[in-house]
């Protein structure tokens, strides 16, 4: 529960020695009072503030690491695909080379 000391007395008091009416001074001092109860915040209030925004602050922390690590999982998945496919790639030119090198060697040697 909210309380902020605000004194209306005391502060219509003020505002009567300053030569206000009675009537300003109160309404004033009223006016004055519902400001500071509506728009104001308390000491608990902004508590309260800290701890709702620390716990959304983890639980947004948590679903990063997680979705971090999903990423990292599937780019070593990816890597290792993409591995593969280059030493299957590589090991077909590297047979081919040396297919067409014997090849020629074989086609050289029946010339000479």
């Amino acid at each position: 529960m909210r309380s902020l000391a605000f004194d209306t007395l005391e502060f219509a008091k003020k505002l009567k020695a300053a030569d206000f009416t009675a009537d300003q001074a109160e309404a004033l001092a009223g006016a004055m009072a519902s400001l500071v109860e509506e728009r104001l915040a308390t000491k608990q209030d902004i508590k309260e503030l800290e701890a709702r925004l620390e716990a959304r602050i983890k639980e947004l922390e948590t679903g990063l690491r997680r979705d971090m690590k999903e990423l990292e999982t599937g780019l070593r998945r990816d890597m290792r695909e993409m591995e593969l496919r280059l030493r299957h790639d590589l090991t077909l030119r590297l047979g081919g080379m040396l297919v067409a090198g014997i090849a020629i060697v074989a086609t050289l040697v029946r010339l000479l």
